[in-house]
């Protein structure tokens, strides 16, 4: 391929399709090679597959470059969704100010210019860049005009370049006679390690820049090479980056450290890469051994928390007699000892407890029993959440549901009243804060 020498300063990994910086890979070649074939033997239908970023539409003008004197061309490259929008857009790029409206009268003025240029000794060629997005109709519709055609050669030749899906569309049954006029399938591979390097040192001759080795060392073009994937457009995207970031850090050459930064700073590997394969399922081993961790770990704490409140409502039905004595008698003035060592909703009774009462009982609780059991008066805004969280540092289902059995005259922990007295369990290493 023809070097064209440009402005010394120019960006050499620019993302535009520039025809110039095109790298001749041996499967660009070939494809380049086999389009131009088809288009000088009249051969009607050629496809070009390729992964995005593999320079397809590079490729595409440098065959409409190439055959520009002999051919009248057309380059679609914008959403066509139904028929009539393929032959407006076509009639457009030839030239024609006034599309008529019908399907019929837009066949026939396309039918008008091919004569008109087949008599000049021209053929239309028309390259349809992302064709994997056309529908079915549309497909038919191009096959339709292969039609137009003299007794010695097609008047209208075809590019189709797309990526992997258009192949799998034109794989299926319904397809099958559009297919059969492909004469050429052309496709695009990822360039190896050395035509990586290749490739970066032709853009930097091309654009005018140094050598390859001021600019980039081994390790960092090693590294390119793996994590880009070999796709043109990946390798431009961390050229880019890292001589951006090499000249703000003043590392010339461009070393692996620049290279890892970019590659924290910016995931280009593709998704369907092997690397961001083998990453992703990293993350998920990862995540698996943590919930197997934490699920282990909340089991056990449940399982202690049990034992422990078990223990505790043992204790405290054998020693509440002797603690609270006739005291608890009083409250209410009706409920009797017997009762109250039965049921812990003494604790929660809405009848004011004298001081004295709630003296006693507390000292009593909290200096016998572990952890502690404090009587606390509620005041307003507050609600049982709150208190467990206060108590715990925070609060789990299973520590809500503990107080709720200890006061069961609580139905809703977030609605206890201003001056109600409740039951709660402090752990020995926190303490509520006084009220």
């Amino acid at each position: 391929m023809i070097l064209i020498q440009s402005d010394p300063r120019e960006q050499p990994f620019g993302v535009t399709p520039d025809p110039r910086y095109l790298y001749a890979s041996a499967t660009h070649k070939e494809a380049l090679a086999s389009i131009l074939y088809a288009i000088e033997s009249g051969l009607g239908f050629v496809a070009l597959i390729a992964k995005p970023g593999m320079g397809k539409t590079s490729l595409l003008f440098e065959v409409l470059r190439r055959i520009g004197k002999t051919t009248k061309t057309v380059f679609l490259f914008q959403t066509i969704s139904t028929p009539d929008d393929l032959l407006r857009a076509l009639l457009i790029d030839v030239g024609i100010k006034d599309v008529k409206g019908s399907l019929a009268e837009m066949h026939a003025q396309l039918n008008e210019v091919l004569v008109a240029e087949s008599l000049v000794g021209k053929r239309l060629v028309v390259a349809i860049d992302e064709a994997q997005n056309l529908s079915e109709p549309v497909l038919e519709a191009l096959r339709m005009l292969s039609n137009f055609e003299t007794p010695r050669h097609k008047l209208i030749q075809i590019i189709l370049a797309g990526q992997p899906q258009l192949e799998k569309t034109l794989s299926s049954p319904q397809m099958l006679q559009l297919r059969q006029r492909i004469s050429i399938c052309s496709h695009l591979e990822t360039l190896s390690v050395r035509e990586t390097r290749a490739y970066i040192e032709h853009r930097l001759e091309i654009s005018g820049n140094r050598s390859i080795e001021e600019v980039f060392n081994e390790e960092a073009l090693a590294m390119i090479a793996r994590h880009s994937d070999g796709i043109p457009r990946n390798i431009n995207n961390m050229c880019f980056n890292a001589l951006s970031l090499g000249r703000a850090l003043k590392r010339t050459p461009v070393d692996s450290k620049v290279i890892e930064e970019v590659l924290a700073d910016r995931e280009i590997r593709g998704v369907d890469s092997p690397e961001a394969t083998r990453r992703k399922d990293s993350r998920r081993a990862v995540r698996a051994v943590n919930d197997t961790l934490m699920a282990r770990t909340a089991k056990r704490r449940v399982g202690v928390r049990s034992i422990v409140w078990a223990a505790l409502s043992i204790v405290l039905i054998l020693m509440l007699p002797s603690l609270a004595g006739d005291r608890l008698a009083t409250v209410n003035g009706s409920v009797q000892a017997s009762s109250a060592v039965r049921s812990s909703s003494v604790f929660t009774h809405a009848a004011p407890i004298s001081n004295s009462d709630t003296a006693v009982l507390s000292q009593a609780l909290n200096t016998t029993l572990h952890p502690k059991i404090s009587l606390l008066q509620i005041h307003e805004g507050q609600s049982l959440y709150k208190l467990c969280a206060e108590a715990f540092g925070e609060c789990l289902q299973e520590d809500l549901r503990e107080m709720l059995k200890m006061n069961p005259a609580i139905r809703d922990p977030n609605r206890i009243h201003s001056g109600q007295w409740i039951s709660i369990l402090v752990s020995p290493r926190d303490s509520i804060r006084k009220r």
